[in-house]
């Protein structure tokens, strides 16, 4: 064994056991912490975490029972081996009803005991194991299929299927909707590591000023309310795939830091001085063009080139009409699965205006659409009127119209449909409240007369 195979919490009042115990699990490679009382016991637990407890049970002030319920309560993932006199097994018995992994009698042997510490810390390794291929498992199967039969989609998967196999770093880019985040767990599903965690950071969801300490994690006292030591997302990534989503909303200065990280797997949590060793894959996404951030000083050429090495472009809806029946159907059986409603197909009506509409929110305003019609359809098929989309609007043809002018319509549109909700107006368009109210400001967008103000303007 090794110390980073175990540690181990000694309960006893009695100083001749605790240092006996201590030296010979030292011996063994373990982590050691020893405590008089209850009281010691717990100030410790609150320090740091542990494998596995050893407990005597008859100790002044709160006995080891009591002792026990309050760290399974706590710690349920801990294992704790009970010793007892002789005259005491009764308790010890209880204890195991109660949860405790095995117990001991005085006098303890140390190779018994010893024993049962590998026994619990094999135990506690296979279940962490096991927990996390249930995480993992579960969280395939509710990942999306990547749909689509058109030859922008069939591209986006053939170029997945090339750079999965390998530790490449990626970088997805498309409009905001596009399933951007999909195709980089299609690239983590279909790697090496895919029986390791996916992380996935938002980095334009998180203040500046808090994004080191989520990506890093922190040591305690490193700040204000850092009450105890947390990992980062790059230690939870380890062995497996690290998503930073919005990766061009990065400050400079996190890029310095970043970079170096991605380049040595190698980092230092805020607040402490030893390096953190991790192994993981890089995925980036974004929706804006870097290449122009780069050349106007708002994103750093060095991590450009560091997290540019294979791109897969995203490609918007509109470019993949004969896809969008396929979608739809899709979020049709997902939504009528996940509601339990017998709404089972789309009338020749809505499937036209779907087909027809412009769709500048992508995949997941379609997505948003197909729910918002399952939650008022009654029935058996969604129907024109159950959908979110203004019938003149959507068979518009909008080859003449500029992008600034497509934008502006649809956002108006938008807004009016929700009632100049802003976060219901973000979720229809895929983007954040931010972004809606600068869009507000830069098209000069404004309420009608004598309408409401939503709660959240």
């Amino acid at each position: 064994m090794t110390a980073e195979q175990g540690s181990i919490l000694v309960v006893d009042d009695e100083f001749s056991v605790r240092d006996s115990l201590t030296h010979w699990f030292e011996k063994d490679g373990l982590r050691v912490r020893a405590a008089e009382n209850a009281r010691e016991a717990l100030a410790a637990t609150e320090r740091e975490r542990f494998d596995v407890a050893i407990i005597d049970i008859r100790m002044p002030g709160m006995d080891g029972l009591e002792l026990q319920e309050r760290f399974r309560r706590s710690f349920p993932d801990m294992a704790v081996i009970m010793i007892t006199a002789f005259a005491t097994v009764d308790s010890a018995v209880r204890s195991l009803k109660e949860g405790a992994f095995d117990y001991v009698t005085k006098p303890v042997d140390p190779d018994e005991l010893s024993h049962l510490v590998r026994r619990a810390l094999e135990q506690r390794r296979l279940r962490a194991e096991n927990t996390q291929l249930r995480r993992v498992i579960d969280e395939f199967v509710s990942v999306d299929t990547i749909v689509g039969e058109s030859p922008a989609i069939r591209k986006v998967m053939e170029l997945v299927g090339h750079v999965a196999p390998t530790d490449a770093t990626v970088l997805v880019v498309g409009e905001s909707g596009t399933g951007k985040e999909l195709i980089a767990r299609a690239i983590h599903a279909n790697s090496h590591r895919r029986y390791k965690p996916i992380v996935s950071v938002n980095c334009g969801a998180i203040a500046e000023s808090l994004l080191e300490s989520e990506l890093f994690g922190h040591e305690k006292g490193a700040f204000t309310g850092a009450t105890h030591r947390r990992k980062g997302k790059l230690e939870l990534a380890d062995g497996g795939t690290i998503f930073l989503d919005e990766v061009g909303a990065i400050s400079t200065k996190m890029q310095v830091e970043l970079l170096r990280a991605l380049e040595t797997k190698e980092f230092t949590r805020v607040g402490g001085e030893d390096p953190v060793r991790v192994d993981f894959r890089v995925i980036c996404a974004t929706n804006e063009d870097l290449s122009v951030a780069v050349r106007e000083g708002r994103f750093r050429e060095d991590f450009y080139y560091r997290i540019n090495v294979f791109t897969i472009e995203a490609p918007p809806l509109r470019v993949r009409p004969m896809d969008i029946p396929l979608l739809a159907e899709h979020f049709l059986r997902r939504f009528a699965r996940e509601m339990d409603k017998h709404i089972t197909a789309i009338s020749p009506r809505a499937m036209e205006l779907l087909s027809h509409h412009h769709w500048p929110g992508n995949v997941r305003e379609l997505s948003n659409a197909i729910e918002r019609a399952m939650v008022v359809g009654a029935g058996p098929a969604i129907m024109a009127e159950d959908l979110p989309l203004r019938p003149e609007k959507a068979d518009r043809r909008r080859e003449g119209d500029s992008l600034v002018e497509v934008e502006r319509e649809h956002m108006a549109e938008v807004l009016d449909r929700t009632g100049w909700n802003i976060t219901h107006a973000a979720k229809v368009l895929g983007v954040d409240r931010v972004t809606v109210y600068n869009k507000i400001k830069k098209h000069g967008l404004t309420r009608a007369v004598g309408a409401a103000v939503p709660s959240d303007l």
